[in-house]
């Protein structure tokens, strides 16, 4: 399989410095990411194909291709590894301990055991957290949807951001007397019945930044607006590909913030003592046309500070 991957790159490295990046899957969020990680390494005055060679591999969304990719860079005895989301990293970790790994998009990074704390990460990996808060984003959801007492947690139980975000979500249910209702997947292909599992059983939906379910939004929310259900989710692309709205970080922001760490990496930093940085800049997000069909005015106190999609 690895004799069978090929990078955007290309020929041989002349001397260059190499980047090589991991992405879980193509879908808006990532692709964003990515995209803003080597506009930012530009920025930096890290140009693909004139400095640096930069081979970027696709993992298809499965473990044994994201190591094949890893063992390929390893072989490849790249300068620097960028994961991006958390499979990806953890694909990356262990097949070395001793290439830097910056990854990008990951909510915990504790928890997925790359790193040993956010300030001192103390191995070689550090990167960006794509945290973001469920009581915030349902803070808004009282603000454009007030009423509701059932939440749907729609998420892969197998993405440990996902599963890190709904215990949020769980903890502020449980003290402000609301209930949650849980409809989980493993994959795409069982997106849509989750979905309608949902659909006559809450009052809203949450969505934490799920790789699957951001794959899978126009599906999700073809059976959320025919139901009128308020859809929340976690991510700006999630919003502007039909969820309704939410509190949270722009992708562009964390690319160009991963790309600074890979550009001091690639000037020598130690990754073991440089901190995970997490985005400060948070900002509301509003699907205007979403509202509309599911009959929702959105406050003007909300519109006022949103970004709205479609733009």
């Amino acid at each position: 399989a690895v004799t069978m991957l090929t990078g955007c790159g290309g020929g041989n490295d002349d001397g260059k410095l190499k980047v090589g990046i991991i992405q879980l899957m193509e879908h808006p969020s990532l692709d964003t990411i990515r995209t803003s990680i080597i506009e930012g390494l530009e920025e930096e005055g890290y140009v693909d194909g004139e400095n640096i060679v930069i081979d970027y591999q696709n993992g298809q969304n499965d473990m044994s291709t994201m190591k094949n990719i890893a063992q390929k860079f390893v072989g490849d005895e790249v300068d620097v590894i960028v994961a991006i989301a958390t499979p990806a990293a953890q694909a990356a970790l262990s097949e070395t301990t001793d290439i830097p790994i910056v990854f990008a998009a990951i909510t915990d990074p504790v928890d997925a055991e790359l790193v040993d704390s956010l300030e001192t990460p103390g191995g070689n990996v550090t990167g960006t957290s794509d945290e973001v808060s469920a009581e915030q984003i349902m803070g808004l959801a009282k603000e454009i949807t007030p009423g509701f007492k059932t939440i749907g947690a729609l998420y892969n139980i197998g993405e440990d951001n996902s599963v890190s975000v709904v215990a949020g979500l769980k903890d502020f249910a449980a003290k402000n007397g609301y209930k949650v209702v849980e409809s989980t997947v493993t994959n795409t292909s069982e997106v849509q019945q989750a979905a309608q599992y949902l659909a006559d059983k809450v009052d809203v939906v949450f969505s934490p930044i799920d790789n699957t379910i951001a794959s899978s939004m126009a599906v999700v929310t073809d059976i959320f607006n025919k139901a009128d259900i308020p859809y929340y989710v976690s991510a700006d692309s999630m919003v502007k590909d039909g969820g309704l709205a939410t509190y949270g970080i722009d992708y562009t922001v964390l690319g160009n913030e991963t790309a600074k760490m890979i550009a001091d990496i690639l000037g020598g930093a130690d990754p073991a003592t440089m901190a995970v940085k997490k985005m400060s800049d948070m900002s509301v997000y509003v699907n205007t046309d979403t509202a509309k069909e599911i009959g929702v005015e959105i406050p003007k106190a909300v519109l006022d500070k949103a970004t709205t999609f479609p733009q």
